[in-house]
């Protein structure tokens, strides 16, 4: 008998679902399955591959109903922004599946006479996708659509917090037709994650989650030549200059800071304001968050829902309280969120100011609903604290001078920046990081090279 998976709600804290883990027996019929199934998938022509993806695309979106409120049983999304995540997942299958026939495209160098020379993208083998709770449909689709479509074969590792969705995900598909043995979903302990990775079953690894982790499937895969990309995290800035839609920046840097109960890889984290603003900023600011409800995910009044766990929610509470305690002021009243309560997931949102970069809150990823506010004399002392992290997922910038926005952006160290915008990923442009952030490159055209290998055809044809 497999060891079971319990999928603890926290909403209430009672078990939502449970499931037994593969065995090494199923595993490796998966894999085996699944490198057969490939043989013959990269054959077909792309139009073809298109087809069945599309098809899968239409299949999610009809579960929407089941899907909306199954996501706030398991990682506490409020109903009311249910359907976004799936809009994303969308636009993102979308958008890889309509630039397929030009990004796989074969490169053709300068003719030479006599010659006929060309660069095939040929399909890397299985790909290992091992995706995260926080937006468990968009972090999946951004590998699993396209390495369909570049003419591999998939196993989806999902979180053991929203095991549900690997469900959906497979039901999509066979929904879709898409032919066995294409695409599984495995309930995978770390154990074994780390020993399909060791053994060479796959040829392509995309993992979202956590440094840590990141680090031990590097480890796994000490000595073999498979390919690892690797999201993991970060610490995002944000810096208002004197010039900003002040009104524009702060609506969006609320949302960007709390969304998701501020469970995201590229949440605002820190903000750092001119300080001609910075009165102005942070009143508004405070005023707004003000405004948030906190409370059950399937109240349609809710606005912010528990975080993940209690322990995630308690690590939230400590990076305050250590604030707090080194001189830095907290102005959000929790009682005014009367669902918050100690021990629980259930946090209130937090504001503060009065920080530093000696505190915790603003130099480890926090992945909940605090943001500290600093502010800073000009451009240079911004750039220079944007930079002070050993994170670089994304970072952005509230101005009107889009040359200003272009030439400080060149000066942070940065996977992305963005202009009067924040917390979005576009498909059309590559998801990366720097420093700890991870390495590799997912969506936009880019995001099919680390799914394919190049193949190089020299023919001389006059002889």
């Amino acid at each position: 008998m497999t060891a079971k998976i319990q999928l603890i709600s926290p909403v209430d804290g009672r078990v939502y679902a449970e499931r037994h883990y593969a065995n090494a027996v199923q595993i490796e019929q998966a894999l085996t399955a699944a490198a057969a199934a490939q043989a013959l998938w990269k054959r077909r022509p792309l139009s073809e591959r298109a087809a069945f993806c599309s098809a899968a695309v239409d299949s999610m979106l009809a579960m929407q109903a089941e899907i909306v409120p199954e996501l706030a049983w398991q990682m506490g999304r409020p109903v009311r922004y249910g359907a976004f995540e799936l809009r994303g997942f969308e636009e993102r299958a979308r958008h890889m599946i309509a630039i397929a026939p030009e990004a796989l495209a074969a490169l053709e160098p300068a003719p030479i006479a006599g010659f006929r020379r060309y660069i095939k993208r040929e399909p890397v083998g299985t790909v290992l996708v091992v995706a995260p709770w926080n937006y468990p449909y968009l972090t999946a689709v951004n590998t699993i659509i396209a390495a369909l479509m570049a003419g591999n074969s998939v196993i989806l590792k999902h979180s053991s917090q929203t095991l549900l969705v690997g469900e959906r995900f497979a039901e999509a598909f066979r929904r879709a037709n898409l032919p066995e043995g294409l695409f599984h979903n495995l309930l995978l302990s770390h154990v074994y994650t780390s020993a399909i990775i060791a053994s060479e079953g796959v040829q392509q690894v995309n993992f979202t989650g956590s440094v840590d982790v990141g680090k031990d499937m590097q480890r796994a895969a000490t000595g073999s030549f498979l390919g690892i990309g690797l999201e993991l995290g970060g610490k995002d800035p944000a810096y208002v200059r004197a010039d900003a839609n002040l009104e524009h920046a702060v609506e969006n840097l609320v949302d960007g800071s709390f969304f998701n109960s501020g469970q995201s890889c590229c949440a605002i984290e820190r903000i750092y304001v001119d300080d001609k603003i910075y009165p102005a900023f942070v009143e508004r600011f405070v005023a707004l968050t003000g405004q948030y409800v906190l409370g059950n995910p399937l109240d349609q009044a809710t606005t912010l829902g528990p975080m993940v766990t209690p322990s995630a929610a308690e690590f939230v509470r400590r990076q305050i309280a250590d604030a707090v305690a080194q001189g830095a002021r907290a102005l959000i009243d929790p009682k005014a969120f009367p669902a918050d309560a100690p021990g629980s997931a259930y946090l209130a949102p937090q504001v503060l100011v009065d920080v530093s970069h000696k505190m915790s809150v603003m130099r480890e990823e926090s992945f909940g609903p605090v943001v500290g506010i600093m502010p800073v004399a000009g451009d240079d002392q911004a750039i220079a604290l944007m930079n002070d992290s050993e994170f670089g997922l994304s970072a952005s910038i509230w101005t009107r001078d889009l040359a200003a926005a272009e030439r400080l952006g060149d000066e942070i160290a940065t996977g992305t920046l963005f202009m009067n915008r924040c917390d979005y990923l576009d498909p059309a442009l590559a998801w990366t990081g720097v420093k700890n952030s991870g390495r590799g490159v997912t969506l936009s055209r880019l995001g099919y090279e680390h799914l394919t290998r190049a193949k190089s055809f020299h023919l001389r044809h006059e002889v």
